[in-house]
Parts: structure tokens; C-alpha cells; sequence
């Protein structure tokens, strides 16, 4: 479930102090219906750079991830800062690197605030996937796939060796859910066939 609090959900996210109100106020409203609901997991955002440093929205971002620590712990749901590329997808977005939010992650310090590794885009901004996933695997809270490029089924058109990948994921001791995110060739078989790649 992903919160929205602007205009562009993606692009109006954590990286500026001006947003922190709403976005908490969304949060805090959307969390216990979340829990009540059985959902797990809510995504947020980063926000674009718009000139800011990195440094900046590292540290506006931390600041108001911890304003909603309190009620996510309370209701036992987590916060997901989507990890998406800003060459392709998302221009300017500021979350497009894994160790950027892994130290967000490390300095909010909560269980219940960890990152979205999306394999697609974190292919096309840095590669080194397995590498990256068993490295930041405490940081790491839920997983989405696509085929790179063209972010289409998970066959053999596309650079990625999912099963491998899927290897170093169940490696790392997770136990959650890995979320197909692709626009597909084939409707419900290219879904069919995507978990089957992945079933390892």
C-alpha cells in the first residue's frame, strides 16, 4: 500500500522538511487501518532532488521517518522506502542508490523501517545484485521484480537470472513475500511463469 501526499506521490516525499507534515499525517491515519487490515507493509518515498544534496535528503529523510517510528512499532507495521532508478523511470528521484538508504535505515534504527529492493531498478542504477543483497540484507524489508529491459516478464529476453537471484534472497533468511511488478506479455501466464522462475 503506498501513501499518497502531494501531487506526485513519487517525487513529494521525505527529502523535504516541508512535506514531513502531511506525510505523517497520511501515515498516521493509513497505519492502524493497515494493521486492522491485516497489510503489513506501506511504501514511501524519497522525493526528488530538485538541486538538493544528498547528504540533505538523507538527513530531512531520517528526521521525519522517526516522527512516525512510534505509531508504526505501536500497530506493527513497516515502512518501505522504495529503492527506484533515476535514470530511466524516475528522473531526479533521490532514493536510487542501496547504501543512500541503507544509511537512512541505520539511523532511524527501528525494525519497523527498512527499504523496498526493487531488482529491476536497482539492475539498471547498479548492478551487483546478489553482491548488494547479501550485504544489506538487515536493510532490506520487501523485494519487487521486472525483466530489465523493458520491464516485462522475467524470460529469457531480459538480463536478469532470477533464479539466482531468488537463491540469494531465501539465503539471506527472508521470509517475506516477493512482489511481481512487471507489465506482462502473456496476462495471467506471464504472472504463472514468473513465480514459477522463482520458486527456488
Amino acid at each position: 500500500m503506498r501513501v499518497r501526499a502531494g501531487p506526485d506521490r513519487i517525487a513529494h516525499g521525505f527529502n523535504r522538511l516541508e512535506h514531513h507534515d502531511g506525510l505523517v499525517e497520511g501515515f498516521t491515519r493509513l497505519i492502524p487501518i493497515a494493521a486492522e487490515k491485516k497489510v503489513p507493509n506501506l511504501i514511501c518515498f524519497s522525493g526528488n532532488r530538485r538541486g538538493m544534496s544528498d547528504e540533505e535528503g538523507l538527513e530531512n529523510c531520517v528526521v521525519g521517518i522517526k516522527r512516525l517510528m512510534p505509531v508504526a512499532e505501536r500497530y506493527g507495521v513497516t515502512i518501505h522506502m522504495e529503492l527506484l532508478n533515476s535514470l530511466r523511470d524516475h528522473a531526479d528521484y533521490q532514493a536510487d542508490k542501496t547504501p543512500w538508504g541503507a544509511e537512512i535505515v541505520k539511523q532511524v534504527g527501528s525494525e519497523r523501517f527498512k527499504l523496498l529492493y526493487d531488482i529491476y531498478h536497482m539492475q539498471i542504477m547498479e548492478g551487483n545484485l546478489i553482491d548488494n543483497i547479501r550485504k544489506y540484507k538487515d536493510a532490506i524489508g520487501h523485494y519487487h521484480t521486472a525483466g530489465v529491459p523493458g520491464r516485462n516478464d522475467l524470460d529469457d529476453q531480459q538480463e536478469i537470472f532470477y533464479p539466482a537471484v531468488m537463491r540469494a534472497i531465501k539465503e539471506t533468511g527472508y521470509k517475506g513475500f516477493v512482489a511481481h511488478e512487471f507489465v506482462p506479455k502473456n496476462g495471467v501466464q506471464s504472472l504463472r511463469d514468473a513465480v514459477k522462475l522463482c520458486d527456488v
